[in-house]
């Protein structure tokens, strides 16, 4: 019966990527697996479709390439690029995490579930995205 079992979990986990490889949509996010890029994408989708968070994720990215320059810029100029998204309190933890960040943790976003999870705005389900998709971790997202 366990045998059957397992044969049908790896059909099933075989389907699934089957249909992932043919359904998947083209998102920028999925092209890399840079924590502090995946972390920007993971507080805009929150609350926000992905279409409408598409364009802010290019230009808020080109605004501020890296944490540094986002954790060194005033807050009314992130709050500018963050401007017509809404939910302007993930602006304001964005700031406050990469100040954090730079701070604390020399510029890298941590890689540990509860270290990670200290950062404004970061909770269970936005550490798991980030660790799971930029550090290889099997944690739930």
């Amino acid at each position: 019966m366990m045998k059957d079992i397992d044969k049908v979990k790896r059909s099933l986990g075989r389907r699934l990527l089957a249909w992932y490889r043919r359904n998947q949509r083209s998102l920028p996010w999925r092209k890399t697996d840079d924590p502090y890029r995946i972390w920007i994408s993971e507080i805009m989708l929150q609350q926000t479709q992905v279409d409408t968070v598409i364009p802010y994720y290019h230009r808020f990215l080109k605004t501020f390439p890296t944490v540094a320059l986002l954790a060194c810029a005033p807050l009314q100029n992130v709050l500018k690029a963050w401007e017509n998204l809404g939910y302007y309190s993930r602006a304001k933890n964005i700031h406050a995490a990469a100040r954090m960040v730079v701070e604390k943790f020399g510029g890298r976003i941590p890689d540990n579930l509860e270290v990670i999870q200290t950062l404004p705005g970061v909770g269970q389900y936005t550490a798991g995205a980030i660790l799971s998709i930029a550090y290889g971790q099997a944690l739930p997202a």
